[in-house]
């Protein structure tokens, strides 16, 4: 075993991309999902004579695997590498996965337009858009947003009769 595989186990994920528990789980499930329709879609896409087609469904299914591996690396225990690459995904922030999850995506919709490429990956591309999401942060609370528009509104009043020249 390498130094990466056994340092993977003993740090967890990082607490500081501001995801909760519940949303990272939304996001891990929604990556399965997505990678249970990409990979049945793209064997449903192989199965044609048009060689576009077949290279959308090989896509896809590769789609599949690296969601497989970066979300649910204990689905691919056959593969030794996977705990490293799983590791490393891990690292990566929420707005680099939404990127690279959405451009894989939409990598096949582009190569062969068809109900069979843009619904199995549709999934695929949602688990990028939750990454997304996660990427803009946790919502202010209100004191603070309250705070901010008071002090916006007392700014431009006081902008207002400097303008008109009136003494402060």
């Amino acid at each position: 075993m390498s130094s990466e595989e056994t340092a993977a186990p003993s740090k967890a994920t990082p607490d500081d991309d501001g995801m909760t528990w519940w949303y990272r789980w939304l996001c891990k499930i929604a990556g399965v999902l997505g990678g249970i329709s990409c990979a049945v879609s793209g064997v449903w896409n192989c199965v044609t004579v048009n060689p576009l087609n077949i290279a959308a469904g090989v896509w896809m299914v590769l789609n599949a695997f690296v969601l497989f591996l970066c979300e649910v690396p204990f689905c691919c225990q056959f593969i030794e590498f996977a705990n490293a690459i799983a590791a490393r995904a891990d690292k990566l922030k929420p707005w680099q996965k939404a990127l690279f999850y959405c451009g894989m995506a939409l990598f096949p919709v582009f190569l062969s337009f068809s109900f069979t490429t843009l619904f199995g990956n549709a999934i695929a591309f949602a688990t990028g858009v939750l990454y997304g999401l996660a990427s803009l942060g946790k919502k202010g609370d209100a004191v603070t947003y309250a705070r901010l528009q008071h002090q916006k509104q007392g700014d431009e009043e006081r902008m207002a009769g400097s303008a008109n020249g009136a003494p402060e």
